[in-house]
């Protein structure tokens, strides 16, 4: 019905045919308006001219390299560790009293020798006991003389009186002589109590050290035992070294180690900066733990410096004081015939990148044996005389060419490589079908190039055809019309003569 409609509208009045004929081109706009806008992109795409594409050649990298060399070296192993005294104790005194005498030497950092009298205290008590337990042994020395004069006198009774029979112990006043000796032993033994006493009220050096701490001073009363300050040795310093599995395994050290001798014992560098100038000393490993430690999971070893406040100080005026932390290099095994590298040769995961003789890099799995902030020690891997990339150098430019400059002399280069090699190994690829899908795509671009520029040049070859015949037909109309204006400008003329021949 509505098409019957449609296909005829012309019997309808003319109101219904222009309402039809606007519903009509609503429904057409937009379709045209699309199709519109599809030819002019159609031709802006045709004249647009696409850029030509060309290949940029590969700029070759520059990198640092130094040669691997074989060596016989001596590791060792870097640890911390806190110096301490070997011997220190807290000084107390045996008997009490009140301290009369301080050592001038006992303060804090005095130093003193064996048999020095660091404290005195107050003897007078100690003198009357002594005097007292001499007068004991005097009475009993005359106990002693009374009885062996009295025993003798029974003896020669006896013998007149006894008739020739043997006397008895009583009789001779055996145990009376007896309790007079024993008298007499026991009050000499009081009299060398009393003496001992009286000489440890002077509080005298064990050995030769310092004083670390004062806790007491004159006229302050001490009890036996009390602390009246702490001092230290200075003959032996020692420094305790935690050392890891691995640490051990490079001095080859045993557990439960103990050396036989000092000469024997494995060598130590201990090292700290003082006064803005590091200071060395020399020490020998003695002995370990005789256990690990729980928590840090690591054995100690015991470093020990002679005379660390004499011969041992270094540069004979810096001591090792107890307390000072100091970083211990200990000589471990020799091993023969490994490679050095430099330090920042090694990468992550033990791999060494290296070039040969053409300039490209490859990428080394190492076995390290050792390593410090300058060499690194490697047991195979690589071959010795290899240059090895001390540059920064990511993973992806693994394969690269590279131009090789010496680490030691940059301006000297090691490895030029070929400018035609080079850029033939650019181009080229691992995958002979890739390279083939490669070119035909290359192909197929240039053709379908080539046909657009032929298209516009066509185009523009008819417009400019265009364009000279529009010229020409107007060239043409303003010639007809000049030569109209002409014609109408002869026939007035004509006109003018022949009025005026009229006349």
């Amino acid at each position: 019905m509505g098409n019957e409609t449609i296909g005829n509208f012309e019997n309808l009045p003319q109101g219904s045919k222009r309402r039809k004929t606007t519903i009509i081109m609503a429904l057409l706009s937009p379709i045209l308006i699309f199709l519109m806008f599809v030819i002019i992109g159609n031709i802006l795409k045709a004249n647009s001219k696409q850029p030509e594409i060309k290949k940029r050649s590969r700029p070759v990298l520059a990198v640092m390299a130094d040669t691997a060399v074989s060596d016989t070296v001596q590791l060792k192993v870097n640890v911390q560790g806190q110096s301490r005294p070997r011997t220190e104790i807290d000084l107390v005194p045996e008997v009490g009293g009140k301290v009369i005498t301080v050592s001038p030497k006992f303060i804090s950092g005095g130093i003193f020798n064996k048999g020095d009298v660091l404290y005195r205290i107050d003897p007078s008590d100690y003198q009357v006991a002594v005097v007292r337990a001499q007068a004991t042994v005097a009475r009993a020395e005359q106990v002693l003389m009374r009885e062996q004069s009295e025993g003798a006198i029974a003896k020669l009774d006896w013998d007149d009186l006894g008739n020739g029979k043997d006397a008895t112990a009583l009789t001779l006043r055996q145990p009376q002589l007896l309790e007079a000796q024993a008298s007499l032993q026991s009050a000499q033994a009081d009299l060398d109590n009393a003496k001992i006493r009286l000489r440890r009220t002077a509080v005298t050096a064990p050995f030769n050290g310092q004083v670390r701490e004062k806790f007491a001073d004159i006229g302050q009363f001490v009890n036996p035992g009390a602390r009246l300050g702490r001092i230290f040795s200075t003959d032996i310093a020692e420094v305790r070294l935690a050392l890891s599995d691995a640490d051990i395994a490079r001095i080859n050290l045993p557990l439960a180690f103990v050396a036989k001798s000092r000469e024997s014992a494995p060598d130590v560098k201990l090292s700290a900066t003082i006064g803005g100038k590091l200071r060395e000393w020399d020490g020998k490993i003695m002995r370990t733990d005789a256990a690990y430690d729980p928590q840090t999971r690591s054995m100690y070893a015991i470093a020990e410096v002679l005379d660390p406040y004499g011969v041992g100080a270094a540069d004979g005026e810096f001591p090792l004081a107890p307390g000072l932390f100091v970083d211990a290099a200990i000589a471990g095994k020799v091993i023969e015939n490994v490679i050095i590298i430099p330090r920042d040769g090694l990468r992550p995961e033990d791999k060494v990148y290296t070039v040969n003789e053409e300039g490209i890099a490859t990428s080394n799995d190492v076995i390290v044996v050792d390593t410090n902030p300058k060499r690194a020690v490697l047991l195979n891997g690589i071959e010795p005389g290899a240059l090895v990339i001390v540059s920064a150098l990511e993973k992806a430019q693994i394969s690269l060419t590279f131009r090789v400059l010496d680490i030691n002399d940059p301006t000297k280069i090691l490895i030029e490589p070929k400018k035609a090699e080079r850029e033939k190994k650019d181009d080229k690829s691992d995958d002979p079908l890739a390279d083939a899908k490669q070119k035909v795509a290359d192909s197929k671009k240039s053709y379908a190039i080539a046909k657009k520029e032929y298209a516009q040049a066509k185009k523009k070859a008819a417009q400019n055809k265009k364009k000279k015949k529009g010229k020409k037909r107007k060239k043409d109309g303003a010639d007809k019309k000049a030569e109209s204006k002409q014609s109408v400008a002869k026939q007035g003329e004509g006109k003018r003569k022949k009025k005026e021949g009229a006349n």
